[in-house]
């Protein structure tokens, strides 16, 4: 920790899941073209986004993070982000009822193009190919020429994230966004399905609160907050020389800032502490995520944390844990016992995806929805029950109606996955999953609620 950071000291550490490209001329180039654009988020908005944190680590605001498993060259429409867009927006009023406090939405987009595999390469017959790592990296297609890592790709997901940014701040301030509008988005989701009316009990209940809002003079000619979201973007920070060319040095300050996106995260499978990955990410001052995943113990998260936020700031630090349901209890408590006897500032998240993903007869990977359903449950049991603050939930989601998870309101079987699977890496929800997570957990929230110190959940929605 003693070593001084620059945002190429991570290329003096072993980097893990990394590309290797064949040409270094090509890399270069591009590298130095990508550090001559600007950057996709400022120093402001990073500040910004980790002062509405700081309010998640302290207990009084709730995290929701959620969109691609990995954004698609192919799949880049406006429709589809405006789409996952709303989900989220409809997702995050269902949790701000329910758990009458602020929700900070995060969403996976604008950069979440690169993906870590669990081999490098894969064979169909008799042919091996390098593995797909996401459209930033290579083609989905197997084929010698699309397996090919091309540094050029980080050109095109870095035009693409400046447009899914332009588009999505237009979206979270020019309207699109009003409360009332969002929530009548919500009335008909469940529409024509068995057990339905609790849904529609909790969906009345808000419209009240609205209502009374409206009633007392809060309404969107006088109160701005309820046309308007701040929302931010996420990705993981796999591919460094695209983090690095869009690394910036804030002129106010002189601190660094990834400029790729508001918050980045480190996954399970590049958390080495004297990897490449910590080293980047420990000297920007982004808000950081870290996935937690079985393998990580109480002493090895302590270092991790020790590396990651030093001076113990609030709202820094976001771990997100990934169990597999039935295994939370057997590693959460742990780290939970560990970070608290240490006084470690930081917001408990849960990741319900990664660690239930299954292969179906048919052949695809897919996802249960009670498994990811019952992995939220006992994360919130845990939490409770060890005196911390439940502090965010990360889907992967999108706003498609895909078959690639099963399960639900709607009853995605597995005979139904091969209709709409469209993603290129791992199974997400799709809109009427996400949402009907959204009230399950509200449900749970209000619980807790009710059990602790009262809120008003109009105030909260206001």
């Amino acid at each position: 920790m003693a070593d001084a950071w620059t945002k190429t000291s991570w290329r003096n550490r072993p980097a893990l899941q990394m590309p290797v490209y064949r040409d270094k001329e090509a890399l270069a180039a591009t590298e130095a073209q990508i550090a001559s654009y600007p950057p996709l988020v400022f120093a402001g908005e990073a500040r910004a986004l980790t002062a509405r944190l700081a309010e998640v680590a302290e207990g009084r605001a709730f995290l929701l993070q959620g969109g691609d498993c990995a954004e698609s060259f192919a799949e880049f429409r406006a429709d589809n982000i405006r789409d996952t867009f709303r989900v989220l927006l409809q997702m995050a009023v269902v949790l701000t009822f329910g758990a009458s406090m602020p929700v900070v939405k995060v969403g996976r987009m604008a950069g979440q193009f690169a993906k870590p595999r669990s081999a490098d390469t894969e064979t169909v017959g008799e042919t091996t190919l390098p593995s797909y790592r996401g459209d930033i990296i290579n083609g989905f297609d197997f084929t010698s020429a699309a397996r090919e890592p091309d540094p050029a790709r980080m050109s095109q997901a870095y035009l693409q994230s400046a447009a899914t940014l332009n588009l999505l701040r237009a979206f979270s301030q020019g309207g699109f966004a009003d409360i009332h509008r969002v929530h009548a988005w919500n009335l008909g989701f469940a529409a024509g399905t068995p057990g339905s009316e609790r849904y529609y009990a909790l969906a009345e209940r808000i419209s009240s609160a609205l209502d009374f809002m409206t009633a007392a003079g809060i309404d969107q000619a006088t109160e701005e907050k309820l046309q308007r979201v701040d929302f931010y973007t996420s990705h993981e920070a796999l591919l460094l020389p695209y983090e690095e060319a869009l690394a910036r040095q804030d002129s106010i300050t002189g601190q660094w800032v990834a400029g790729s996106g508001h918050m980045i995260w480190i996954g399970d499978r590049t958390r080495q502490p004297d990897g490449a990955h910590i080293e980047f990410c420990r000297g920007v001052i982004n808000p950081i995520g870290l996935k937690c995943g079985p393998s990580l113990t109480p002493d090895g998260l302590l270092e991790l944390i020790d590396r990651l936020n030093p001076d113990n700031i609030p709202g820094r630090l976001t771990l997100i844990n990934r169990f597999g349901a039935g295994k939370v209890g057997d590693h959460l408590p742990d780290l939970i016992r560990a970070v608290e006897r240490e006084g470690r500032k930081v917001i408990w998240s849960c990741d319900p995806m990664h660690g239930n993903t299954i292969k179906a007869a048919t052949g695809y990977k897919t996802r249960p929805f009670d498994r990811v359903q019952g992995e939220v449950g006992e994360f919130f049991a845990i939490c409770k029950a060890e005196g911390v603050h439940a502090g965010g939930v990360h889907f992967e989601m999108t706003g498609q109606n895909v078959t690639e998870c099963t399960g639900g309101l709607h009853d995605v079987t597995e005979a139904d996955l091969a209709s709409r699977y469209h993603t290129a890496c791992d199974p997400r929800l799709n809109a009427a999953q996400a949402l009907e997570l959204a009230f399950l957990l509200a449900e749970e929230l209000e619980k807790d609620r009710r059990s602790d110190a009262p809120r008003s959940p109009i105030a909260a929605l206001a």
